[in-house]
């Protein structure tokens, strides 16, 4: 009997012992097995998904497994924009959201979580799961689908997000905020869904700070010519994103000629003109011009005072000089031959910046050109070309762009060209003038089209290299196919 008693003891505060353990243990994912690659299921929806006329402030959604949040206020989109974003947790299988800003009458809202919503375990994305309601009967159904390149590069970027305004102000994009918004997939393609049929314009807008309005002119920024009419029209709109050129204030060209009139003030004594060349390793690119850059503006620049000459110090014909608008940079142009000596002589009082800096002494610059075989040959054929279209091929090596050549025939022939990888973007020059040129929204000019060739061509020295490029053929459009 006594044995009998003891053992029923051990038993009791067995389970004592479970049932206080229990009860305190943190909850744990559970560990071992085979790695889960699914995302949450959601099992139930109070009020359930779609509801109509919702009049509550409060919504509960239960999913299958533990839930985490991650990056909530940067991943969720609620559409119509509230003022105020509902407040989201999640707490064991549940997500709670509740809703802060007051609801519009016969209004269908969604909640996109877009990649915040994670099982506990393993963190994997439901993503872009969204929850839906309706203030009145029905559920607008309204759909509209399209791209956003950036115009200079022709290529995605899916950190801009996409706008719609109600508002036909111009200004609207800079005041408010729009009444839906949606984020680019990596292909750069977006999509609404559920909107209220009806006109809007639209916009596309990198937007760091979260404002989703057009605040600075240094933003990249997109608008769409035409109006957006939901539900009536099936069109897939391509937005083209650009940054506006600033208005700079250009310092003037320096004068050419000895000032007569000095400032009082006395530079320092240690202290001179200073520049640089763009020569490398002493050596003058054959397809370049040769560039002396000042550190600091000139108020004054002597050409008198600049010597082109031989090694025997004759002087050379044929060249020119010219200034550029910030006052810095010195151009001198020439029809340079290979391996070719020279002497450039700059007299110490040729420059002065508005500091009174002078060089303080005479400088030599000795200036030897490259060899032929530094370079290559290429053979650029161009398939469907339409001249009209003012087609200009811009070479970029490691994203620096190298060269800008138009093209007028169907084959290209360059007898130097500069070695190395490069990337090729096919420009639609409207204004002719070999350039990418940014839109401007308040003049509604949109920015000059180009295509991206994601391809690679390599030239190689003293080499005969041919590319072929087929061009489109239809130039780049503000519509898909």
């Amino acid at each position: 009997m006594k044995r009998m008693s003891f053992f029923v003891a051990v038993v009791f505060l067995t389970y004592k012992l479970v049932v206080f353990t229990s009860g305190c243990a943190q909850i744990i994912p559970p560990t071992g097995g085979p790695r889960d690659s699914l995302p949450p299921v959601m099992l139930s929806a109070v009020p359930k998904d779609s509801t109509l006329n919702f009049k509550g402030n409060k919504i509960v959604l239960a999913f299958d497994e533990y839930i985490q949040l991650e990056r909530t206020e940067e991943q969720l989109i609620v559409s119509p924009v509230p003022k105020t974003n509902p407040v989201v947790e999640a707490r064991l299988k549940e997500v709670t959201i509740r809703i802060k800003d007051t609801l519009e009458e016969n209004t269908t809202y969604s909640i996109n979580f877009g990649k915040s919503l994670k099982d506990l375990n393993e963190g994997n994305p439901y993503k872009n799961f969204t929850y839906l309601f309706s203030t009145g009967s029905y559920i607008d159904s309204g759909r509209l689908s399209g791209k956003v390149i950036i115009a200079e590069t022709g290529k995605p970027d899916s950190t801009l997000i996409v706008m719609l305004h109600r508002n036909f102000d111009d200004s609207v994009v800079m005041k408010e905020k729009p009444r839906y918004f949606t984020r680019l997939d990596s292909s750069g393609l977006f999509t609404f869904n559920n909107i209220a049929p009806g006109q809007y314009n639209l916009f596309a807008l990198k937007d760091p700070s979260g404002q989703k309005m057009y605040l600075r002119n240094s933003d990249v920024f997109a608008f769409y010519d035409s109006v957006i009419n939901v539900g009536q029209s099936d069109i897939h709109p391509v937005l083209y994103a650009f940054t506006e050129e600033p208005e700079e204030k250009k310092p003037g060209r320096p004068s050419s000629a000895p000032s007569t009139q000095r400032k009082t003030t006395t530079p320092k004594k240690d202290k001179k003109l200073s520049y640089s060349t763009n020569l490398a390793e002493g050596q003058q690119d054959l397809l370049s011009d040769f560039i002396l850059t000042f550190n600091d503006s000139l108020v004054a620049f002597d050409e008198n005072k600049l010597h082109f000459t031989d090694t025997l110090f004759q002087p050379v014909t044929g060249y020119t000089v010219a200034h550029d608008t910030t006052g810095k940079i010195i151009t001198l142009k020439y029809p340079w031959k290979e391996e070719q000596h020279f002497r450039l002589i700059l007299e110490k009082d040729i420059a002065r910046d508005s500091s009174e800096l002078e060089l303080g002494k005479a400088d030599t610059i000795k200036i030897i050109t490259r060899k032929k075989a530094d370079y290559g040959t290429l053979k650029l054929r161009i398939r469907n070309l339409d001249t009209a279209q003012h087609v200009v091929f811009l070479f970029f090596k490691a994203d620096k762009l190298e060269q800008a050549q138009p093209a007028h025939s169907k084959e290209l022939n360059f007898p130097l060209f500069h070695t190395g990888d490069y990337q090729i973007r096919i420009l639609y020059d409207k204004n002719n003038n070999l350039k990418w040129d940014p839109g401007s929204y308040m003049k509604k000019l949109q920015p000059e089209k180009i295509i991206s060739d994601s391809k690679k061509y390599t030239i190689r020295a003293n080499w005969d290299n041919e590319i072929t490029i087929e061009l489109p053929l239809t130039p780049p459009e503000d519509v898909m196919k």
